[in-house]
């Protein structure tokens, strides 16, 4: 077994990147680690003053270098970002970096700051941040104009109201919107190929479960955002929103047609959105005589997949919910989805609903007949 590296935390006082200032550091004594000057490095370029991300509110900025790589005139610190920003995370977000340093005679100085190999990136990789503060949202963009975030920003403003209408649960009733200018660079974000994205409005970063969640953030695709109606971008928004604010709520057991089309159903709510022009790709289905046997399995959510599937899985969720709403009760759907979270489904339908999965399905497909054709 192999020991642990003594890790040592490094604390910066102020955030530094590019462009990079020229902290060094003198080789160690004879007494001193092999990498200590690359970390002394580290640690005082690291307290430099910000140069790209004035006006963030930051708190708790910190490299925890986790270990040293020399080549030559050369080193490579592995390092693990942690932040917060204030008034917005209630746990700190951050990634594993890689912080780049040349010997320079007998100092060692920082000469980049990226993602560590095979970790995503952060919003400043791809440029200069701006931040615009809304009522209940702060919107962080590199690369659209102060005009498109501030117009961004009056957009989060009204979906979170809207998504407190429908989720009485708590939640911090704020949120962070992320802006790219690319959809490489949203992407990179995410970590994942920029074609999972493509077509798509925004999408949801976080974990699920009690407690906290680091990270969790709009991301806006600025391809498919920019093509949406005025309308389609307030429910592209609201539906986003929503799974922020439910994600406390949310767990590995929560069906992903409950959770998407919780998420729709908040966004469609008090809009006079008629069944079939919110689920065209189903509506279209069902009048080719192709309706559903069950409700949308997970897998039918994919990024990636086939889209027109995914419409369907979709379409079908948002009815699923709308019907559990109308018949039962918004407050009934809402006990459903806390329930499900924590227990197996059957049980959480008995208890909030009084019905078995069986006998919602097949309610739902009578709803799909009935609104569809």
């Amino acid at each position: 077994m192999i020991p642990v590296r003594r890790r040592t935390a490094v604390r910066l006082l102020a955030l530094a990147l590019c462009p990079l200032p020229a902290a060094g550091c003198a080789d160690p004594a004879p007494s001193e680690p092999a990498d200590g000057a690359v970390r002394r490095a580290v640690a005082g370029w690291s307290a430099a003053p910000p140069a790209r991300l004035a006006g963030i509110p930051l708190e708790g900025w910190s490299y925890e270098v986790t270990s040293v790589r020399r080549d030559g005139v050369r080193a490579f610190a592995r390092a693990e970002l942690r932040y917060r920003l204030a008034g917005y995370d209630g746990a700190p977000a951050g990634s594993a970096r890689e912080v780049e340093l040349t010997r320079d005679g007998t100092a060692w100085r920082i000469t980049a700051d990226r993602p560590a190999p095979g970790a995503v990136a952060q919003l400043w990789d791809h440029g200069a941040v701006t931040a615009v503060r809304g009522a209940h949202c702060l919107v962080l963009g590199a690369g659209p104009s102060r005009r498109a975030l501030s117009a961004l920003a009056a957009e989060a403003d009204r979906a979170v109201p809207a998504v407190n209408a429908a989720w009485p649960g708590p939640w911090a009733r704020r949120v962070v919107v992320l802006a790219p200018g690319t959809l490489e660079a949203m992407a990179a974000l995410l970590g994942r190929p920029a074609g999972t994205y493509r077509g798509l409005g925004a999408v949801t970063t976080g974990s699920t479960g009690d407690g906290p969640a680091p990270a969790d953030r709009v991301v806006v695709n600025p391809e498919g955002y920019e093509g949406l109606s005025e309308a389609g971008r307030r429910i592209v928004l609201t539906h986003e929103v929503t799974h922020v604010a439910t994600r406390a709520a949310t767990s590995a057991r929560t069906p992903q047609w409950l959770s998407e089309g919780f998420a729709d159903w908040a966004a469609y709510r008090g809009t006079p959105t008629a069944p079939a022009d919110g689920a065209p790709e189903l509506a279209r289905a069902v009048r080719r005589g192709e309706l559903p046997a069950a409700l949308p399995a997970d897998g039918d959510f994919a990024f990636g997949g086939d889209p027109q599937a995914a419409a369907r899985a979709y379409g079908g969720a948002w009815l699923a919910c709308r019907l559990i709403a109308d018949r039962w009760g918004g407050a009934a759907l809402v006990r459903l989805y806390e329930l499900a979270g924590r227990g197996p489904l059957p049980a959480a339908l008995a208890e909030a609903l009084g019905v078995d999965l069986p006998g919602l399905t097949a309610a739902w497909q009578e709803a799909l007949r009935q609104e569809l054709r």
